[in-house]
Formats: C-alpha cells, structure tokens, sequence
C-alpha cells in the first residue's frame, strides 16, 4: 500500500488525553509519509473533554480547512459522536479495515475515528491507508449522502 499526500489536502488530527500517545505515533507516520497535518490538540496528557477536540476537528473539514479529518478518544465513538454534530460531517468509527474502504467507498465519510483503547497502532496504520487512499465512488450513493446531510440541517 503506498498512501501519500498526492492528490490529497490539508488532513486535520485532533485526539483527548486518552489517545494522546496515540495521535502522536499517528502524526509521525503521516508526516513521514508526506501528509499535511493540522493538529487541533490535545498536545499534552492533561485531561481534555472530547467534545472539544471533536468538534474542532470536524468545523474545520466542514469549513474546508481541512479535507478530512482524524480523530482519536479511548474508544472512537464519543469524539465520532461530537463530530457527528456538525453540519455536512459523516464521521465514522472503525476498528477494521473494511468499514473504513466501505465508508469511503458509499458514505463519503471525511472524518474517520479510532479507539486508542480499542485497535492496536499497526492495524490504525491500515485502517488510516485504506481510508485515506479510497475515493468516494458517488453514482447511486449520493442521494443517500444528501439524505443524511438534509438530517443534520433540521
């Protein structure tokens, strides 16, 4: 698998004290491997609420600062459930490869999380690859990405 930053923009990376390590161990592989990274914090163990951090990740890939976006907690799921709050964000939890190529593939997912508590540094290496590698196929599953769109505008 060769994921670099060809084709791809600015990738922006938040994570709470729990996965702090984590992100940190992410960050290098990335910029190592030439992605452009905008970290939205923690920058230290201190306990951080992450509601923040998520939300700052996923206002800035709805803005446009950043075309997605990575997010860390000790699970994923209660920062990929503050990034789900903001308009135009489809955040999606995985723990596999597979969900994460199938998001990308008929979800157009742009914020991808992971539980530093959960998945194992190597298999996020491949879960982060896949998801940053895949496109979105559109034809018959944009209506459905605009359906859940809509949901979030109410």
């Amino acid at each position: 698998m060769d994921v670099n930053k060809e084709g791809a923009g600015m990738v922006g990376i938040g994570s709470d004290h729990a996965a702090f390590d984590f992100k940190e161990e992410i960050k290098i592989y990335l910029l190592d491997r030439g992605f452009d990274l905008k970290d939205f914090g923690c920058h230290s163990r201190e306990r951080i609420d992450y509601p923040l951090i998520g939300e700052a990740v996923a206002r800035a890939v709805s803005m446009g600062r950043c075309e997605r976006g990575l997010i860390f907690c000790g699970t994923g799921v209660g920062i990929s459930i503050a990034a789900n709050k903001i308009k135009n964000v489809r955040a999606v939890v995985c723990s596999e490869p597979y969900s994460a190529k199938l998001s990308r593939l008929h979800n157009n997912t742009n914020v991808l999380s992971i539980g530093a508590r959960v998945v194992g540094i190597e298999l996020a290496k491949m879960i982060i690859d896949i998801w940053l590698e895949t496109p979105y196929e559109g034809g018959r599953h944009q209506k459905r990405v605009e359906m859940i769109n809509a949901l979030k505008a109410e």
